[in-house]
């Protein structure tokens, strides 16, 4: 019988055929033409707000670089690789949603799928590492302390190479980019597992190193970061208004890296879902009117982080303000005395 299933699931492996094998041009458009165009727009003005955002996060920092902290430099490299998602990435799809098809052929899907998959990982990977950095700032003081601008940029070179890894082993012949079910758009083909073993194998090593390591290390991170806030916030009243300043400086850096990470996740993992239905799910049984929601909501995270940012320094400036207001009136009471 385990014979029998076995040779019924290679069989079934053999005759699936991909949607972009299935027709003879892939890159036509599944959508109507209304669709496309609201489409186009959309993503036009996501491009056009996240490339502006960026740009200023990236022109700011570049003002004061040398004295930009570790947290600071990495934050940096997630605007640039947000940046990177819009400048190289998004023309590509907003030229082939008005002209109602991709118009760029199999060497463009191939670069605009690496491209999205290279500045992607790249993002989520220095998220890990600024969860990382937070942990060890809030949780172990005596590692906090010890990391310097150096060690930044020494993570900086580890996460590029590893987007850089992952992002090219699909050209090394375990794995490959195709066009989208609706055609407009290129991604990775996830559509390998539903045709062989190693397929299958290709797609696992995406999904663990590229999506659920990182999230894991993530949560991981800000986890243990609430539970010693909780213990800790009446060790913090007892101190002078120097040390609960910084505190609170502190807690509002980890605040930002869990608005940024919360809103990459809720961004990407309903279409991580789809990707990975389409891989190890029914063949097909995804409807192309569905699965562009979840790329088209993919395509936005590159826009929420300077909204985060410029939200945050707003707050970053009252709370100065405030505790500087506090510390005036402080000495002129000394004075006063």
């Amino acid at each position: 019988m385990n014979g029998m299933a076995s040779d019924r699931n290679s069989s079934s492996q053999e005759e699936y055929l991909p949607h972009y094998l299935q027709k003879e041009d892939p890159f036509a458009s599944k959508l109507s033409r209304e669709a496309d165009i609201i489409a186009g727009f959309y993503l036009t003005v996501i491009g056009v707000l996240s490339t502006l955002g960026n740009g200023y996060v990236i022109f700011m920092s570049s003002k004061r670089k040398k004295k930009l902290r570790p947290a600071e430099i990495m934050t940096v490299n997630l605007a640039v690789c947000d940046l990177g998602i819009s400048v190289v990435g998004k023309p590509f799809s907003i030229i082939s949603f008005f002209s109602h098809r991709w118009v760029f052929g199999w060497m463009g899907c191939r670069w605009y799928g690496w491209a999205g998959f290279f500045f992607g990982c790249g993002s989520l990977i220095t998220m890990t590492a600024v969860s990382l950095d937070r942990y060890l700032k809030i949780c172990h003081l005596s590692y906090g302390t010890w990391l310097k601008r150096h060690h930044a940029f020494i993570c900086l070179a580890i996460i590029w190479a590893y987007a850089t890894f992952w992002a090219t082993v699909p050209f090394a012949g375990v794995g490959n980019y195709a066009p989208e079910p609706f055609g407009t758009s290129c991604t990775l083909d996830w559509w390998l597992a539903q045709a062989s073993v190693a397929g299958q194998a290709f797609i696992l090593s995406i999904l663990f190193f590229c999506l659920l390591f990182p999230t894991a290390v993530i949560v991981f991170s800000y986890v243990k970061i609430i539970l010693k806030v909780k213990s800790s916030t009446k060790e913090v009243a007892h101190y002078d208004t120097r040390i609960q300043n910084s505190h609170i400086l502190e807690m509002k850096l980890t605040k930002v890296a869990m608005l940024i990470c919360v809103g990459f996740l809720i961004a990407w993992i309903p279409y991580a879902v789809v990707s990975v239905w389409s891989a190890f799910g029914q063949p097909d049984s995804v409807p192309i009117q569905f699965s562009v929601v979840p790329t088209l909501l993919a395509k936005s995270a590159a826009m929420y982080n300077p909204i985060i940012y410029q939200v945050i320094d707003c707050k970053f400036a009252c709370c100065r303000s405030g505790g500087l207001k506090t510390l005036q009136k402080k000495s002129s009471l000394k004075k006063s005395r």
